[in-house]
């Protein structure tokens, strides 16, 4: 039996009833793909049920606006999937009347879509001889072939494409393409793999070799950045607060924050007084309180935000306040949604 005939035989006995297996619609199948990247099943199955929910067409969801997309996507990370989304949900409902390209060729061609993606969908919903090649893909070539270059080099992305070409089941690969993914998900797992009771043993080459803990090989991420932020949460003299609405390129773009303000190290109540008058952000403060001693520490991929949160009390009315009960309507990065929670005034 081939390394493909024993992945499908092991899915077909181990797969898991997740929603976007019932169905070859390609709308399902990419807001599948878009919400996991990156994404634990776990944590991303609940968001897919809300949108499909909300949004049970394509044309549903180029008709949204974007801001409601993005309140819907919040806690999931990595906004930009949310954006270009619906961006590709527009192209769709609006240039290609609904329908999803049905080849490999054009669908790498929406916004969003990569070489992963795109390999999902043309295989899974039209039958294309594709190979999807994610992490848990990466995992378990370079553990059964025990293969040591890098997965994260460009060397190594087209060599681990290749051999997943070569060794894919051609004849049913809509099923081998999510078994292989699968079987990296559950069996092949990253840490401490039940290799005794897997049925690829005998031919694991990282196995025999007793290299399995050190498969795959990923060269060494970027040096981590460390910022410093103060985020003023403001209260006039009618109990209404400020919210600025991100821009640029940088991380969160287009969600919503309280005002904002970056320093190259921590600084206590005074600086940030300092910094109020300095900036002209506000008049009439009456006081700066910090609401922890400590920072909230919020890792991205790149970067570690060290932040803290100050209650500014004014003594006029803000002209473009908003009321602290509508506070919770706007999209906002977790780390903001996580105080929202926590703190009640």
């Amino acid at each position: 039996m081939s390394f493909s005939e024993k992945i499908l035989l092991w899915y077909q006995k181990n797969k898991r009833p997740l929603p976007w297996r019932k169905t070859t619609n390609p709308y399902n199948i990419w807001l599948s793909e878009i919400m996991l990247q990156q994404t634990r099943i776990a944590q991303g199955l609940p968001y897919y049920k809300k949108f499909v929910e909300e949004f049970p067409t394509v044309e549903a969801l180029a008709a949204s606006s974007e801001e409601r997309i993005l309140k819907l996507w919040q806690g999931l990370g990595y906004y930009s999937r949310a954006r270009n989304m619906h961006a590709t949900a527009k192209t769709i409902a609006n240039d290609l009347g609904g329908r999803f390209p049905d080849n490999y060729a054009d669908l790498i061609k929406l916004k969003g879509v990569g070489d992963y993606t795109a390999s999902a969908i043309a295989s899974i919903c039209f039958g294309e001889p594709q190979p999807v090649v994610d992490g848990n893909v990466y995992r378990v070539l370079a553990r059964y072939f025990a293969v040591d270059g890098p997965i994260n080099s460009p060397k190594g992305t087209k060599y681990f494409k290749a051999l997943a070409r070569e060794v894919m089941h051609t004849g049913n690969i809509r099923d081998y393409n999510q078994g292989i993914m699968e079987f990296g998900a559950l069996q092949c797992t990253p840490q401490k793999p039940n290799c005794q009771a897997c049925p690829l043993k005998s031919g694991c080459a990282a196995l025999q070799k007793g290299m399995v803990d050190k498969l795959p090989v990923k060269l060494k991420k970027q040096k981590i950045r460390k910022r410093f932020f103060n985020y003023l949460v403001i209260f006039d003299n009618e109990k209404n607060t400020l919210l600025e609405k991100r821009r640029g390129k940088g991380i969160w773009q287009n969600l919503y924050q309280f005002p904002l303000i970056e320093c190259e190290k921590k600084v206590g109540p005074t600086e940030i007084r300092n910094k109020i008058s300095e900036k002209e952000l506000l008049e009439k403060v009456v006081s700066v309180t910090g609401f922890d001693d400590m920072p909230i520490v919020h890792k991205l991929s790149h970067q570690h935000l060290y932040t803290w949160f100050w209650r500014v009390d004014l003594g006029n009315a803000l002209p473009e306040g908003i009321p602290w009960k509508r506070v919770p309507e706007f999209p906002v990065p977790v780390l903001i949604a996580d105080f929202i929670k926590k703190v009640k005034f």
